[in-house]
C-alpha cells in the first residue's frame, strides 16, 4: 500500500476504533440554551426540517461529512454511507481526494454516483495541494466524481504533527481566491477540527468565498490521530507535540456564532455534531446545516447500515421534538428561535476577535 494509502486505513481505523476525541475542550454547543415554547401552536406534522444546500433540497440539514477515499475499504465505505444519503435526503462529503490525483487508479474510491445519483455530493481537496494545481485540474478531479461543490481543506495543525506532513502553507487564500473565482462550481473552505478564526473568516469573505464549513474544535481531534500514528511509529517527537496540540482549535459553536453575521452564503457546522439538540443549537447559532461524520463511521463499524438508520433516525427525531418545543416550523424559524448563551462561549462572543 502507498503512504497515502496506509495514511488513509490508519486514519479509518483510528477513528473506527479508538479515542480520539478532544479531551478537555468542548464544542462549546451545550452553552447554547434554546428557549422552551410552552404554547408553540404546531402539531408534530407541521415541522419541516428541509433545507436547500447548492440547488439541492435536503429532507434534514444533515451532511455526512468528508471522513475518507483512497483505498478498497474506503471505497466501501463511501459508497455504503452515500446511499445512505441518498435514501435519506442528505449531502454526502468526500475525503480527501489527494490520493486520486496523486494515483488515479484511486479514482474509483471516491465515485459515488451510482449509489447517491440524486445526493447533493461534496468534493474534497487539501488547499496546498490545490496551491499546485491549475484550475483545470481541479476542476477535473471534482468533474470526475459528479460532485455539486468542491470543499477546499485546511489542516496546518495535523499536518505538524505527521512526520511526512506538509510543512509550507503559503499562498492558501490566493489559492482560495482563485478557484472561488474560477472554478465554476461553488467553493466551501472547511477546516479539520480547528475551526475557523472571525480574522480567517475576514479575509476569506475578502477573496470572495460564499461559503464555509467551520469544523470546529471539540469533537474528532484530527491532531489526536496524527498523534496515535506517531506513537505507534515510535516517533516521539512528534507525538509530543501531537499531546501538546490535542485540544488545539475553535470550538464549533464559538466558530459557527462568529462567523455567521459575516454575510456568507452557507455555514456549515461540523465538528462534533452527534444529536438533534446539537443540530438545532448549531441553526439557532445561524448554522445553515450540520455534518456528521465520526458517530456515523462508528455505527457503521459496529452494527453497519441498520446501525446507521438507527443513528440517523434518532437524530432527526431529536431534532424535530426541540423544532415543536421551541415553536420552530421551520428551518428559518429554528435561526431565529430566542437562545440564552452561557459559561465559555459568552466569553468567546465578548472577545469577538
Amino acid at each position: 500500500m502507498s503512504n497515502i494509502g496506509q495514511r488513509k486505513a490508519d486514519h479509518l481505523a483510528l477513528c473506527a476504533e479508538e479515542d480520539v476525541g478532544f479531551r478537555r475542550a468542548s464544542t462549546l454547543l451545550e452553552c447554547v440554551r434554546l428557549v422552551h415554547d410552552a404554547l408553540p401552536e404546531l402539531t408534530l406534522a407541521d415541522v419541516s426540517t428541509s433545507v436547500t444546500l447548492f440547488g439541492k433540497t435536503l429532507r434534514a440539514p444533515i451532511v455526512i461529512a468528508a471522513m475518507t477515499g483512497g483505498t478498497e475499504e474506503a471505497g466501501r465505505i463511501n459508497g455504503e454511507l452515500a446511499s445512505i444519503a441518498e435514501e435519506r435526503g442528505y449531502g454526502f462529503g468526500l475525503g480527501s481526494q489527494r490520493a486520486m490525483h496523486v494515483r488515479p487508479g484511486a479514482g474509483s474510491t471516491y465515485r459515488v454516483r451510482h449509489a447517491a445519483p440524486g445526493a447533493l455530493v461534496l468534493g474534497n481537496l487539501g488547499v496546498v495541494q490545490a496551491r499546485g494545481m491549475t484550475t483545470a485540474e481541479v476542476r477535473a478531479l471534482v468533474d470526475e466524481v459528479g460532485a455539486d461543490a468542491l470543499c477546499l481543506h485546511l489542516n496546518a495543525a495535523m499536518e505538524l504533527v505527521q512526520r511526512e506532513g506538509d510543512r509550507d502553507f503559503s499562498r492558501g487564500l490566493e489559492t482560495i481566491g482563485r478557484l472561488a473565482s474560477d472554478l465554476g462550481v461553488p467553493v466551501v473552505v472547511k477546516e479539520t477540527g480547528c475551526g475557523i478564526s472571525p480574522g480567517a473568516g475576514r479575509r476569506l469573505r475578502g477573496v470572495g468565498v460564499a461559503h464555509v464549513d467551520v469544523s470546529g474544535g471539540g469533537g474528532t481531534s484530527w491532531v489526536g490521530v496524527e498523534t496515535r500514528r506517531a506513537a505507534a511509529a515510535g516517533d516521539e517527537a512528534a507525538r509530543g507535540l501531537g499531546e501538546a496540540l490535542w485540544d488545539w482549535g475553535v470550538p464549533t459553536a464559538a466558530a459557527v456564532a462568529l462567523l455567521a453575521p459575516m454575510g456568507f452564503d452557507t455555514v456549515l457546522a461540523t465538528g462534533g455534531i452527534a444529536t438533534g439538540m446539537d443540530i438545532a443549537r448549531a441553526i439557532a447559532l445561524g448554522a445553515s446545516a450540520a455534518g456528521i461524520a465520526r458517530p456515523v463511521l462508528r455505527a457503521l463499524a459496529s452494527g453497519g447500515r441498520a446501525a446507521v438508520l438507527a443513528l440517523l433516525d434518532a437524530i432527526e427525531t431529536e431534532l424535530r421534538a426541540v423544532m415543536l418545543l421551541t415553536g420552530s416550523r421551520d428551518m428559518k424559524a429554528l435561526g431565529r428561535t430566542p437562545r440564552v448563551i452561557v459559561g465559555e462561549l459568552s466569553s468567546w462572543l465578548d472577545a469577538g476577535l
